[in-house]
Protein backbone atom coordinates (compact mmCIF):
# COMPACT_ATOMS: atom_id res chain seq x y z
CA UNK A 1 0.00 0.00 0.00
CA UNK A 2 2.80 2.35 1.07
CA UNK A 3 4.42 1.48 -2.38
CA UNK A 4 1.38 2.48 -4.04
CA UNK A 5 1.08 5.57 -2.71
CA UNK A 6 4.57 6.79 -3.16
CA UNK A 7 4.39 5.80 -7.25
CA UNK A 8 1.05 7.65 -7.14
CA UNK A 9 2.72 11.11 -5.45
CA UNK A 10 5.39 10.59 -7.91
CA UNK A 11 3.33 10.30 -11.01
CA UNK A 12 1.41 13.08 -9.41
CA UNK A 13 4.62 15.23 -9.12
CA UNK A 14 5.64 14.60 -12.84
CA UNK A 15 2.06 14.99 -14.60
CA UNK A 16 2.61 18.71 -12.75
CA UNK A 17 6.11 19.47 -13.60
CA UNK A 18 4.90 18.26 -17.20
CA UNK A 19 2.00 20.31 -17.55
CA UNK A 20 3.98 23.73 -15.35
CA UNK A 21 6.44 23.46 -18.73
CA UNK A 22 3.88 23.43 -21.05
CA UNK A 23 2.15 26.21 -19.77
CA UNK A 24 5.19 27.99 -19.40
CA UNK A 25 6.25 27.32 -23.08
CA UNK A 26 2.97 28.35 -24.48
CA UNK A 27 2.79 32.00 -21.69
CA UNK A 28 6.24 32.72 -23.37
CA UNK A 29 5.15 32.28 -26.67
CA UNK A 30 2.33 34.20 -26.07
CA UNK A 31 4.42 36.75 -25.03
CA UNK A 32 6.61 37.04 -27.90
CA UNK A 33 3.70 36.91 -30.38
CA UNK A 34 2.59 40.16 -28.44
CA UNK A 35 5.47 41.95 -28.92
CA UNK A 36 5.90 40.37 -32.64
CA UNK A 37 2.82 42.60 -32.83
CA UNK A 38 3.42 45.33 -30.71
CA UNK A 39 6.57 45.86 -33.05
CA UNK A 40 5.11 45.61 -36.02
CA UNK A 41 2.30 48.35 -35.31
CA UNK A 42 5.34 50.76 -33.80
CA UNK A 43 7.49 50.09 -37.36
CA UNK A 44 5.85 48.78 -39.96
CA UNK A 45 8.10 46.57 -41.63
CA UNK A 46 8.59 42.82 -41.03
CA UNK A 47 11.85 42.86 -41.92
CA UNK A 48 13.37 45.54 -39.18
CA UNK A 49 10.75 43.49 -36.46
CA UNK A 50 12.45 40.05 -37.68
CA UNK A 51 15.59 41.38 -37.10
CA UNK A 52 14.71 43.15 -34.12
CA UNK A 53 13.17 39.84 -32.43
CA UNK A 54 16.78 38.20 -33.39
CA UNK A 55 18.16 40.93 -31.49
CA UNK A 56 20.75 42.50 -34.62
CA UNK A 57 21.86 45.26 -34.95
CA UNK A 58 23.31 47.29 -37.93
CA UNK A 59 24.15 50.06 -39.61
CA UNK A 60 21.51 52.61 -40.10
CA UNK A 61 19.28 51.42 -37.23
CA UNK A 62 17.89 54.14 -35.17
CA UNK A 63 18.42 54.46 -31.55
CA UNK A 64 15.39 53.35 -30.63
CA UNK A 65 15.26 49.89 -32.59
CA UNK A 66 18.45 49.35 -30.97
CA UNK A 67 16.85 49.99 -27.85
CA UNK A 68 14.08 47.42 -29.09
CA UNK A 69 16.93 44.89 -29.92
CA UNK A 70 19.30 44.44 -27.14
CA UNK A 71 17.63 46.50 -24.09
CA UNK A 72 19.57 49.66 -22.48
CA UNK A 73 22.96 49.34 -22.76
CA UNK A 74 25.36 48.90 -19.46
CA UNK A 75 27.04 52.46 -19.42
CA UNK A 76 26.81 55.18 -22.34
CA UNK A 77 29.90 57.89 -23.38
CA UNK A 78 28.70 60.93 -24.87
CA UNK A 79 30.24 63.53 -26.81
CA UNK A 80 28.23 66.46 -27.84
CA UNK A 81 30.14 68.60 -30.96
CA UNK A 82 29.21 71.18 -32.93
CA UNK A 83 27.57 69.36 -36.02
CA UNK A 84 26.63 66.22 -33.93
CA UNK A 85 25.87 63.90 -30.87
CA UNK A 86 28.23 60.65 -30.71
CA UNK A 87 27.59 57.88 -28.01
CA UNK A 88 29.28 55.12 -27.37
CA UNK A 89 27.16 52.91 -26.03
CA UNK A 90 28.05 49.61 -23.94
CA UNK A 91 26.75 46.02 -23.68
CA UNK A 92 28.11 42.62 -22.17
CA UNK A 93 30.50 44.36 -18.90
CA UNK A 94 33.13 42.02 -18.61
CA UNK A 95 34.88 44.34 -15.31
CA UNK A 96 36.77 47.61 -15.16
CA UNK A 97 35.26 49.34 -18.22
CA UNK A 98 35.70 46.08 -20.00
CA UNK A 99 32.94 45.55 -22.59
CA UNK A 100 32.45 42.80 -24.85
CA UNK A 101 30.01 44.91 -27.33
CA UNK A 102 30.46 48.79 -27.94
CA UNK A 103 28.17 50.35 -30.69
CA UNK A 104 29.12 54.08 -31.64
CA UNK A 105 25.66 56.28 -32.62
CA UNK A 106 25.99 59.33 -34.17
CA UNK A 107 22.87 61.91 -34.29
CA UNK A 108 20.49 58.86 -33.03
CA UNK A 109 21.49 56.17 -35.44
CA UNK A 110 24.00 53.20 -35.75
CA UNK A 111 27.31 53.79 -37.28
CA UNK A 112 29.10 50.95 -36.10
CA UNK A 113 30.71 48.77 -33.18
CA UNK A 114 33.32 46.78 -31.66
CA UNK A 115 32.38 43.60 -30.58
CA UNK A 116 35.04 41.11 -29.08
CA UNK A 117 34.50 37.19 -29.08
Amino acid sequence: MELFLLIAVVVVVIIGIVLLSGYTKMKRLEDLERRRAALIAKYRDPQIVDKIMQQMFWQGQSQEQLLDSLGRPADIDQKVMKTKVKEIWKYNHMGANRFGLRITIENKVVVGWDQKD
